[in-house]
């Protein structure tokens, strides 16, 4: 028996984080995850999926992710059922996560006007001198330069003694 998701989408808002009685942290969160075609109109609809995480990867999700995120979730689809307050069975179908990945940066989510630069906002380069020494020690540099196996004409001399296998 398999029972396995894998989940790519944005939180529709900010983690909800709670506790248990004995103290264990459990956050749940909503992902809105795109399919993969489009409606009659040519707009792509989205699943909305809730997603429930446990101890301290619940934590690292509630103070990391907030509404827009982009995050990966990998786990195992659950039901479970209780009585309501009107006295009618409720169902739920939820995402158990064993891990969520973070798959961009805290300041690039579109909800808070992130540019997706991975290095924090404006050039990537901007006031590192390591950077712009790489830039201009690499001009003119091409990755055959580093290549010993490129296609020069000339046969290989490899022994036996060489290979790792």
């Amino acid at each position: 028996m398999m029972n396995r998701v894998v989940l790519v989408g944005r939180l529709t808002k900010d983690p909800d984080l709670r506790y248990t009685p004995s103290g264990v942290p459990v956050a749940t969160f909503t992902l809105a995850v795109n399919r993969t075609f489009t409606n009659q109109q040519g707009e792509r609809e989205a699943d909305f999926i809730n997603c429930v995480v446990w101890r301290k990867p619940a934590e690292n999700v509630a103070n990391f992710l907030k509404k827009g995120s982009l995050a990966g979730v990998d786990g195992r689809l659950q039901t479970r059922n209780y009585e309501g307050q009107d006295g009618k069975r409720v169902y739920v179908t939820e995402v158990v996560a064993e891990s969520v990945q973070f798959l961009e940066p805290r300041n690039a989510s579109p909800e808070r006007g992130g540019n997706n630069d991975f290095y924090g906002g404006g050039q990537r380069n901007q006031g590192n001198s390591f950077g712009n020494q790489n830039q201009q020690r690499n001009q003119g540099y091409t990755r055959v330069d580093e290549d010993p196996f490129s296609n020069d004409g000339q046969p290989i001399d490899i022994s036996d003694d060489d290979l790792p296998f």
